[in-house]
């Protein structure tokens, strides 16, 4: 790497209107000199390629003085020198790019030499025996959060990962990992296609759990693998973090769709599904909530499909919750599986804690559903199991969410009417809302998304009804002589 060190200042050629840049003639004075005042020095060189190939030009400005510029490139040059191979190159210039770009001082040659031939205590753990060690420690986590992390761990982190040393462990490792992840999806979709071909992989298990990883799963698998290597940073085992910059395919998020007319016909046809997410319209939820009207979850159905609760919200309501006289429900609990036991914990996320407005319907179903469950509680007597909550089983314990998204499809197959998913009616809730005149702010309210920007996203597209009537308001707002 060479290098240079060059002035420029921000002066406007009058001729062209473009900055003058090196080329302004007040940058020297007559005799050649640099002027000590006018202008700015800086440097360029060109780090290290990174792991995928790409260049690396650096131009970094702001000295005082050419001294001062010409310092900084012999770090650069110094930390350079000190990579043998070209892998080892492009360690290094990761680390002086990083530093750079958060803004921090370049890093001294003792880190360099800790990245490259590192001799702490740390030297021999392995990437493998490093995530047993972080997740061990964050006893912080939701046990969702822990169950997921070490999934990921167990199915993709540990066969790719795990018998590398921390130490050692590039981008282009990471990288590798999910090439050999992408393989294995087209391979595995290949075999659903045809199972008798030979693809050189074995597929005997239960596909349930040979489901591809998909973006969204991928970028899961990365997240879990970025935390376990910045705790790695904060405890000075490397000096960057090997999982940052590794691009992953960009995630997509199905759209709602309503099932209009068209949509019914195509799919009773067919049996194609257009969407992976779609939405009844309100004549469509009347249906099913007539349908089920005598059912004992019919509270807990009306309740998801006019107000959006999640099927673990429901599951955790608890009657301290409720406040029907003011036509309030606060969100405080939820119910969620974990190896096939029910938990109660707080919901998803800290803004998902938040009190709902009920409708007077809506407030007197539950009403006459919580009379009915004191009357359970009574024929029961002392084998009643006393949790609190709004919906129970016939003696008083939690209601497995399963068992309430399996009763859920079983009550539309008995309708006939199209497909949708028990979370859709969440999303059904958000769509009544926007055609009874609800805003977005009100909608995002009731749904507790973290912003706004999330809910106009979602909803904002999917009754076409909706945007049909802002058109003709809008369009009878002009006035029109002929």
């Amino acid at each position: 790497m060479n290098g240079t060190t060059y002035k420029r200042c921000s002066c406007t050629n009058p001729a062209t209107g473009r900055p003058y840049g090196r080329a302004c003639p007040k940058l020297r004075r007559p005799g050649g000199s640099w002027h000590p005042t006018h202008g700015i020095w800086q440097y360029q060189c060109e780090l290290p390629p990174t792991a995928d190939g790409k260049r690396r030009p650096l131009r970094r400005g702001g000295f005082a003085t050419k001294a001062d510029a010409d310092a900084e490139l012999d770090r650069i040059r110094a930390l350079l020198a000190l990579a043998d191979e070209p892998e080892d190159g492009t360690r290094i210039g990761d680390l002086i790019a990083g530093a750079i770009s958060r803004r921090e001082p370049l890093p001294d040659q003792a880190a360099a030499r800790r990245l490259l031939h590192s001799d702490g205590e740390h030297d021999d753990v392995t990437v493998g025996e490093w995530l047993d060690i972080w997740l061990a420690g964050r006893r912080s986590l939701r046990e969702t959060t822990r169950r997921n992390y070490a999934d990921n761990i167990r199915k993709y982190l540990k066969p790719h990962l795990g018998h590398i040393k921390v130490v050692r462990l590039t981008g282009k490792h990471v990288a590798a990992m999910f090439d050999a992840i992408n393989a294995h999806n087209e391979a595995f979709q290949a075999y659903l296609a045809d199972p008798d071909l030979n693809l050189g992989h074995r597929f005997d298990g239960d596909r349930r759990t040979m489901k591809p990883a998909g973006p969204a799963a991928q970028r899961r698998i990365q997240a879990a693998l970025r935390a376990a290597l910045n705790a790695a940073m904060r405890r000075q085992m490397v000096t960057y973090n090997a999982a940052t910059h590794v691009e992953l395919p960009p995630v997509r998020s199905a759209k709602p769709l309503i099932w209009t007319d068209r949509r019914v016909a195509e799919w009773r046809r067919t049996g194609h599904v257009p969407s992976p997410v779609m939405v009844w319209t309100a004549e469509q939820t009347g249906a099913f909530l007539d349908h089920i009207i005598d059912d004992p979850l019919y509270a807990m159905y009306h309740l998801i499909a006019l107000r959006g609760l999640r099927r673990g919200e429901a599951c955790g309501l608890h009657r301290a919750d409720l406040d029907l006289d003011a036509l309030t429900l606060t969100v405080r609990h939820q119910v969620v599986v974990e190896a096939w036991k029910l938990n109660l914990t707080a919901p998803k996320t800290d803004g998902s804690e938040a009190t709902i407005a009920l409708d007077t319907i809506t407030a007197r179903l539950l009403r006459e559903h919580l009379e009915h469950q004191d009357d359970l509680r009574e024929r029961a007597g002392a084998a009643w199991v006393e949790t609190g909550l709004v919906f129970t089983r016939e003696d008083g314990r939690m209601i497995h969410p399963d068992y309430v998204t399996r009763r859920f499809k079983e009550a539309i197959a008995e309708t006939g009417l199209p497909p949708v998913r028990l979370h859709d009616l969440r999303h059904g809730a958000a769509t009544l809302a926007l055609a009874g005149g609800a805003d977005i702010k009100t909608v995002q309210a009731m749904l507790r998304h973290s912003t706004i920007v999330l809910t106009a996203n979602t909803y904002t597209s999917v009754l076409p009804q909706v945007a049909r009537d802002a058109a003709e308001a809008a369009a009878a707002l002009v006035p029109r002589r002929r």
